[in-house]
């Protein structure tokens, strides 16, 4: 039986959006089928961003928080402090799934995570992300390039979701989000973290191990 892969792990902190987004795409353009998976788990300053498809008449008034198109796939959503981010690098041939495994395995962590803690989770058809009686609690996006993911899951925990009111999330005009501290479980976003990487392992059958916890710089 072969060892399990594994799946290092970055701890970043609150992070600006753009520098981060070009660190993935950097990474996945390097990286060979000898480079490692990796999930990196960081907050951002308030920021909506498009995905490739997205309308933008599902962007009401943004106001004062900025506005980004992006690679990934999906609709408009936002981040902000309190919202967990998980980002995953999977070079998904070596790791042996298809893009549909992948985001059953991410929707799945969730769903197993918060059933640890007396929470039903569930998914939507179409619809992408894990909801609680029909409030979406989890969004997910990824890109796709040269066979590696990139972009991933977006968690709230603990944040101001008044934003959320200024978009249509995930492109849906009658869609409420929910987070963790609503749920009734007070975590920080480093806890939720933690939780969901170790869910995630389980899920996928990796094995974690601490990653740096800083981003290589740009050449």
């Amino acid at each position: 039986m072969s060892a399990p892969r594994e799946l290092s792990v970055r701890r970043l902190g609150l992070c600006d959006y753009e520098p981060v987004r070009q660190a993935m795409r950097d990474y996945t353009e390097a990286r060979n089928s000898t480079g490692g998976d990796e999930i990196w788990l960081l907050e951002h300053p308030p920021i909506f961003t498009l995905g490739r498809a997205a309308a933008t008449e599902h962007l009401l008034a943004p106001g004062d928080i900025p506005v980004l198109r992006v690679e990934r796939g999906g609709q408009v959503t936002y981040h902000g402090p309190g919202q967990l981010v998980m980002y995953v690098l999977v070079d998904l041939h070596a790791a042996g799934f298809s893009v549909r495994q992948l985001v059953q395995g991410l929707e799945q962590a969730v769903i197993d995570m918060l059933a640890a803690e007396g929470i039903k989770g569930e998914r939507r058809s179409g619809a992408p992300g894990i909801y609680v009686a029909g409030r979406k609690l989890a969004a997910l996006g990824l890109r796709i390039r040269r066979g590696c993911s990139y972009h991933g899951l977006a968690l709230n925990v603990d944040m101001d979701l008044e934003p959320y009111q200024r978009i249509h999330p995930c492109g849906y005009t009658d869609l409420e989000v929910t987070q963790l501290r609503d749920l009734g479980l007070s975590w920080s976003v480093a806890r939720a973290g933690e939780a969901l990487v170790q869910s995630l392992a389980v899920t996928l059958g990796y094995e974690l191990r601490d990653g740096s916890p800083a981003l290589a710089a740009r050449a």
